[in-house]
Order: structure tokens, then sequence, then C-alpha cells
């Protein structure tokens, strides 16, 4: 941050004492200017005049004292205000919470007692949504594979284009089992890890070169980061995940990721980090449904189609239904097809080592990592040429 007040804020805090809380930290942080602070929740109609007179950056809203009302007011700034960001404030570091309010639209969640670094992490995302395009070190590209239906195949997906992508482009890969409960990478892969994800979200401020040494493990050209080994269903720290996330951003080129099913906090919080996202489904008529109601849930979230990419796993000659019918199902396109081989995903399993182009699957997902990194240097061109394209100040 520069350290001037330079996001404009419209507060929304019928709870005072929550509200007190909150204004004494603004010194601290120094980055939001309070316009206004009403004490009740406004009628839309006087909410709109207030937002079109004051014109802020952002809204800070007591997502609290009528989780109702609220978030009916996030999902109409939505619609009637976009550019307008919304961060729910809450007394406590509330899950159910945090995903209510994703799910309604707020691109923030801030809960007492308002610790200034976390708020800092969170003006920090904030900022990169106002500027998307600001010039810095080039970030890695963080891709997630996920599913509606358990078994649908996401992580034999993710597996093997991380892989795919590491032999396309020869630049440094990370692949990530951020299946809390019940990731098997590891298991897959034949690999011994000395930590996992566990570790890393149970110690913020330790990311450094010795640190992700130890929680890593190198496989194939590829770093792995595995899930625990004993299952945890512990409450994920958003604020924590980011830090894994932007650690890991800084030092990959690519971070591939395994999710558990889409409908899990994780994978939601995970899936808003992503800069693209798979949404695994099979032929089969459960994975379908769940898959159209998957996709309903990530727009409700605010995740705009173009951000995911629905894609088909075990596709058959055979199959009762065409992708044509699919796509009617979802209202979305499906991206991509892989088919059913299952005899060359038992080889490769049984020796713990990645597909190869020998087999109808692997050449798939060859061809879904050429997509992959085409895309990307296509992206690094385009900011390139934004770069080059600003004018240059006279400096007589």
């Amino acid at each position: 941050m520069n350290g001037n007040l330079d996001l404009a804020a419209l507060l929304v805090a019928p709870n005072r004492e929550m509200a007190e809380q909150f204004l004494r930290t603004v010194p601290q942080t120094r980055a939001f200017q309070v316009l206004a602070d009403l004490r009740s929740y406004p009628h839309e109609q006087a909410l709109d005049i207030r937002l079109r007179q004051l014109k802020p950056d952002l809204m800070l809203l007591d997502v609290a004292t009528n989780p109702d009302v609220a978030h009916d007011l996030i999902r109409f700034i939505g619609v009637s205000h976009p550019d307008v960001r919304v961060v729910g404030l809450h007394v406590a570091n509330d899950s159910e919470a945090i995903l209510r309010a994703l799910r309604s639209g707020a691109s923030e969640f801030l809960h007492s007692p308002f610790e200034v670094e976390t708020q800092r992490q969170a003006i920090a995302r904030l900022e990169r949504l106002r500027r998307p395009e600001s010039s810095g070190p080039e970030r890695g590209t963080v891709v997630v594979f996920t599913s509606a239906k358990p078994g649908s195949g996401a992580s034999t997906l993710a597996t093997h284009t991380a892989y795919a992508v590491r032999k396309a482009t020869g630049r440094r890969v990370l692949l990530a089992d951020f299946d809390l409960m019940g990731g098997a990478m590891a298991f897959y892969l034949k690999i011994s890890p000395g930590g996992s994800l566990l570790d890393a979200l149970e110690n913020p401020g330790r990311m450094d070169v010795a640190f992700w040494a130890s929680v890593t493990v190198n496989h194939g050209g590829v770093d792995v980061l595995p899930a625990p080994e004993m299952p945890s269903a512990a409450p994920v720290d958003p604020a924590r995940l980011h830090e894994v996330l932007e650690y890991a951003r800084r030092c990959y080129d690519w971070v591939i990721i395994d999710l558990p099913a889409v409908f899990h906090h994780i994978s939601l919080l995970t899936l808003t980090n992503s800069d693209r996202a798979f949404l695994v489904t099979t032929p089969e008529l459960p994975s379908l449904h769940l898959t159209r109601r998957a996709v309903n849930l990530l727009t409700q979230v605010g995740i705009d189609k173009s951000r995911f990419q629905v894609v088909v796993n075990r596709a058959g000659k055979r199959d009762g239904i065409g992708e044509a019918d699919m796509e009617k199902i979802f209202t979305c396109p499906v991206h991509a097809s892989f088919p059913n081989d299952y005899f060359s995903l038992h080889r490769v399993v049984t020796h713990g080592q990645p597909l190869g182009g020998d087999c109808e699957l692997g050449r798939a997902i060859d061809r879904l990592a050429g997509k992959l990194s085409g895309a990307a240097a296509s992206e690094r061109f385009r900011r390139e040429a934004l770069v080059d394209a600003r004018p240059v100040l006279s400096q007589t």
C-alpha cells in the first residue's frame, strides 16, 4: 500500500460496537476513507442514491446483524453498481458467514477484532481487483480442477495435466492436493512427503525456501504439495490460504491444484483466487445433475462463466447423451472431453508415473496442456503490449 487514504468507502453497520471497533483500526491501515457511516440498513432506493452521490470504491457492510437483509443488499449492488466492491464485516471468523457472503457476491470478508495484518492482505487483493493490469513481477498461473460429484476424475486430470504442462513448457510447475479430508495424490504418485498443505496453512509467516522445501516433494520434475496423511476437518482461514497461494504464484510459473468437490468451502475459496478453473463431470445422470447445480452456484458466487470451463471425463461413443445436450443442461459450453482409458491409468498408477502420449487419454491431456500454455503466452504478450503502449512522459 502507498500509505494514502485511497479506497473510498460507504460503511453500513447497525452493530455500532463492531463498527466502532473497525473504525479504530482505520488510522492504522490508512487504506479506507469512510465517506459516510450509516447506522441502519438502507432501502435499495436510498442505497442507490447514496452510491450515485458518493461514488465509493467499496461498501463495508455489516453481514452479522441481519444476514438476510445484508445479502439482499450485496446482490442489489452486484446488479446495479457492479464497480462497487462489497466487504462483509462480521463479529466473528464464521466460515458459514464467509461462504454466504462470497455466494452473494462480496469480494472480501473482515471480522472482529479486525487485525491490521489481515486487513492489509484483504486490501492488497482489492487493489489487484481495481488495477489488474498493474505492472510488477510476473506471477504464476493458478489452474484448479474440481467436480460436482466425487469420483469424477478431477484428481486424475489435475495430476496428469501438471506433468503435461511441465513437458510442454519446461517451466516451474507445482501440483497441489487441496483435499484435506481425502487427498490421495501422494499415494498415487508413490511419494513419501515430509509435510503437507496443512503444515503450510498452520504456519503463517513461515513461507520461505527452506520451509517450502520441507513440505513439498519433487517428482518427475514437478514439485508436489500433498494433502495431510491424516484427514483434517479444521476450518480453513481464508487469509492463510491466500498466503499459501500467493507464495506459490511467486515461486512457480504454473500452480495446478486438485480440489475436492466444488461445494466444499476450500474449493470455493480457492476457485475465486484462480486464473482458470475446470469443472469435471462424467456422462452419468447423477454427475450431470450435480454439475448443473454447481454451475448455478458458481455464477451466484459471482464467478463469471468465462472463468471456468466444464470438461467431460470418461466420455465414450456409446454414451446416450452428447455434448450439445450437456451444454443445454449446463447452460454453458463443454470445453473438452477425455476418453475412458482405464487400462492406461491402471498401468501408470501402479508404477506411480505420469501418463505419456502413447495412449488416447494422454494425448487428450497433452492437448489441454497445449491450450493452457498457449493461452497463458497470449495473455503475457497482451500485458506486455499494454505496458509498451503507455505514453512516455516528457522529462524536460
